[in-house]
């Protein structure tokens, strides 16, 4: 078997290493094996009410990880250290489960922001949450805040969701779209959409919002080739009415909030990717030394040596890269949005590399759904698209250097 995480960071702390302890158990024991189940299932069967995904979300709760990766009371560089360390687990564990439980934070993340005790009481710690940002007019349009990205002559769509103000409160009308994480679950949405605070003109904001109330309705869970234990769906606003302190960031703060928490999650998926890459591998060594052709292990020719020397190359540098990563954006005033995406185009086409040569090591069992393989290859694979396609992040980020 590969080495472990814990033998490559003799330095982890007495807290760290619980940290990883608890986290690689329930990868390995809850998330894994849920994830292989839930992903032969249809999409509306794995949001059934006797779903094995309801104790998964359980589970997480009771073991208090979430609270261990929102805990404020770590000092930045070792918060930071935690979440790599649980995050990389969890990804190894099923990258689909990861990113659910891992968003379901957003909307305590964005009260905790607030600073309201009463908006932190309201949608406490282990509210089922999403993060509600992307629009069906309006996939990576989200992240081009100048417009430096648009084509020339572009005139940009209507936003698809808007908030109004309207007396001591807002109106939210509008939908978001097919790709929300959690979106026909969800309890409590951090919602990221156009503000009109009453004299007409659009700009943007956050707010916290319930999704358990008169005015939300639910579209049907996106049907996805991989991550498919990983809801996702539309969520449509008819007049939704909140209280005024439910917005947490107004138009003036919102392009700094937006390049704080798209750091955020692009730091968690370069960690998240970095398991599911260390996943593939492992898997292809230990096949590697089972299998027997030419008479011996496929191990033993020098040609697969040499294809999980290179596999293990790059899941090492994407975590090395991750890493750094993480831990100098939690440390700065204001996090590097370009830092942070190098981190989630580097890992998940790491992810996808090594998959990709572990399924053609596994060769005709690896096409089998019989191997796990196959399925972290599509895990893999819709990586490169979530949370903002590869190709339009790398120009975002080449915008800022």
């Amino acid at each position: 078997m590969a080495m472990p995480v814990t033998e490559l960071d003799p330095e982890y702390s007495e807290s760290e290493r619980s940290a990883y302890e608890t986290a690689h158990r329930f990868a390995r024991t809850v998330l894994r094996p849920a994830g292989e189940k839930l992903d032969k299932l249809s999409s509306e069967e794995v949001i059934a009410r006797e779903s094995i995904l309801w104790n998964v979300f359980d589970s997480y709760r009771e073991l208090g990880l979430a609270v261990v990766e929102l805990n404020s009371e770590l000092a930045p560089v070792e918060q930071a250290r935690v979440r790599c360390i649980v995050g990389e687990e969890m990804g190894w564990g099923d990258a689909g489960l990861a990113i659910s439980l891992g968003v379901s934070n957003f909307p305590a993340m964005v009260a905790q922001m607030s600073g309201n005790p009463a908006l932190i009481e309201r949608f406490p710690v282990g509210t089922l949450g999403c993060w509600a940002i992307t629009e069906p007019d309006h996939g990576s349009d989200v992240i081009n805040f100048d417009g430096s990205l648009g084509h020339p002559g572009g005139v940009a769509r209507r936003p698809n969701c808007i908030a109004r103000k309207q007396g001591n409160g807002f109106v939210i009308a509008g939908q978001k779209s097919a790709w929300v994480s959690n979106g026909t679950i969800a309890e409590a949405a951090a919602l990221f959409c156009a503000v009109d605070m009453g004299d007409g003109r659009l700009g943007s904001a956050v707010f916290v919002v319930p999704l358990d109330e008169g005015g939300v309705t639910r579209g049907r869970p996106t049907d996805k080739i991989g991550q498919r234990a990983l809801n996702q769906g539309e969520i449509f606003f008819d007049d939704l009415k909140i209280p005024a302190d439910y917005l947490v960031v107004p138009p003036e703060q919102y392009r700094a909030t937006a390049d704080r928490v798209l750091c955020l999650a692009n730091g968690g998926m370069g960690t998240t990717f970095v398991g599911c890459a260390r996943a593939a591998f492992e898997l292809a060594l230990e096949y590697s030394k089972e299998r027997v052709q030419g008479n011996v292990p496929i191990f033993m020719h020098q040609s697969v040596k040499s294809r999980l020397f290179k596999m293990y190359q790059k899941v090492e540098a994407a975590r090395a890269l991750n890493q750094r990563v993480v831990r100098i954006n939690a440390t700065r005033p204001v996090p590097l949005l370009e830092l942070a995406i190098a981190s989630k185009v580097t890992s998940t086409q790491t992810a996808f590399d090594v998959a990709s040569e572990a399924l053609q090591l596994f060769g005709g069992a690896g096409i089998s759904r019989e191997y796990p393989i196959e399925k972290i290859f599509r895990d893999a694979r819709i990586s490169m698209i979530e949370d903002g396609c590869n190709e339009v992040l790398g120009m975002l980020a080449a915008s800022r250097f």
